[in-house]
Formats: C-alpha cells, structure tokens, sequence
C-alpha cells in the first residue's frame, strides 16, 4: 500500500474518515522543494505502513481541498487525527524533523 494518491473525490473517506493518523503532502509537479521532499514522504509512509496512512494531494489538480485547508505555499505537510489537523509543516524539511511531528500524534517510534 504504502504511498496513498488523495483526492478531492477521496478525501473526505480517506483522511477525514481515517481510524488512524494520515500525513497529506501538498505538491506540485512544478515544485522544487515538493521533489525534493517526495523521497523522504515515500521512504516514511513504507517504515510507518499500518500505523499511519501517508499520501499526497496535487494542489493543481485538486484545488475544493487545497482551497478548504488554505493551502498558500508547496510543499505543505498536514497532519491530521480523528479528522482535524494536529499538525503541519510549511516548506522543505529533513526526514528528522517530520519524524518529530509525527511522532506524539501517532505513538510510534520512527
């Protein structure tokens, strides 16, 4: 499973109505820091496959969902738990760093 492709169609069941925490990755195919990010967000969703869901929405192609959360600069790393956001990172980041975040929403050890 590993990597999830969101949606404006699936949304709302995969990340809203998700039973555990989901990490949404907000990118573009013209964003440099979004490829620079991508390896980093696969390599995470295949170590935390089954605690978490991890997956990425593309703003350009799924704007009622880009627009909702407010998304204003890529790439944005939201996360969300029992449906509302708990957290996020605007920007690059190193792998540590979303590690860190990720960590006390989904009591796991990265």
């Amino acid at each position: 499973m590993s990597l999830i492709e969101f949606t404006d169609a699936n949304f709302e069941q995969e990340v809203i109505k998700s039973d555990i925490p989901v990490l949404v990755d907000f990118w573009a195919v013209w964003c440099g820091p979004c490829k620079q990010i991508a390896p980093i967000v696969e390599e995470l969703a295949g170590e935390l496959e089954g605690k978490v869901k991890i997956g990425k929405l593309d703003v350009d192609n799924n704007q009622e969902v880009s627009v909702k959360y407010g998304i204003r600069s890529i790439p944005t790393l939201l996360i969300f738990k029992e449906g509302k956001i708990v957290d996020q990172i605007v920007g690059f980041a190193p792998k540590v760093q979303i590690s860190a975040k990720l960590t006390p929403h989904f009591n796991v050890e990265v």
